[in-house]
């Protein structure tokens, strides 16, 4: 198979649940694993041998529905999402395939993986807009504040971009523009594919820089919905 075949190929709802299905298996077991090393055994074993059985494929329904519970038991344990968008697309993730996998019949279930891929695609477009729309990210200042007084943990070296401000000021632009402009990737297979490359670069980079680790699996867990959202309105 060439790679423009490759990039051009959909997939159907079923095959994009089961990748969602093991994405989801191993960025959760990541996370519970990390709660464990700290000790908090009462909400991540429960949590990792459900993982288990969702990567492996058992009782995929009744194990999705499981892991939602315990998204709710965490959201009361620490007074909310205490990782913020990373945590509310995880329930948002879960809720969609709990619900899809309750559907009785498939017209329900292609809704709830389009409110799922629908999401996807206003949590870039909404952070653009939001963007756009404030003088410091239109000046080029929103970068240059981040780097310099953020309390996230970026080394020495890093801060020192915010010493470059035309570098930060293309840098925020194109951050923009791609938010913006990321629906429009909808329109072609091939479009969409390396926009999602794009996309997780993006977070892999706020990974590195930032520490938001989080944010760059759980969001690679809903791009087979979005995928698939795309093969079936085009």
């Amino acid at each position: 198979m060439s790679v423009l075949a490759f990039l051009e190929q959909g997939l159907t709802a079923a095959e994009a649940m089961r990748l969602m299905e093991l994405l989801l298996s191993f960025v959760l077991a990541q996370q519970s694993l990390e709660h464990l090393a700290r000790g908090d055994r009462l909400l991540f074993v429960p949590r990792l041998g459900l993982c288990l059985l969702l990567g492996l494929g058992i009782a995929a329904a009744w194990t999705v529905w499981a892991l939602w519970l315990l998204s709710l038991a965490m959201l009361w344990r620490f007074q909310g999402p205490y990782n913020g968008g990373s945590d509310k697309m995880t329930m948002l993730i879960l809720t969609c395939l709990s619900l899809a996998h309750l559907a009785p019949t498939s017209f329900w279930q292609e809704m709830a993986l389009s409110y799922l891929a629908v999401q996807l695609v206003l949590s870039y477009f909404v952070s653009g807009w939001i963007k756009v729309i404030n003088p410091e990210w239109q000046r080029g200042e929103a970068l240059r504040d981040v780097f310099r007084f953020s309390a996230y943990p970026v080394s020495e070296g890093l801060r020192g971009l915010a010493d470059h401000p035309r570098f930060l000021f293309v840098m925020g632009w194109a951050v923009v523009l791609f938010e913006l402009v990321f629906p429009l990737s909808l329109l072609h297979p091939v479009a969409l594919k390396l926009a999602l490359f794009a996309a997780a670069g993006f977070h892999f980079s706020n990974a590195c820089f930032f520490g938001l680790n989080r944010f760059f699996w759980i969001w690679i867990c809903a791009y087979p919905a979005l995928i698939w959202f795309q093969d079936r309105i085009f």
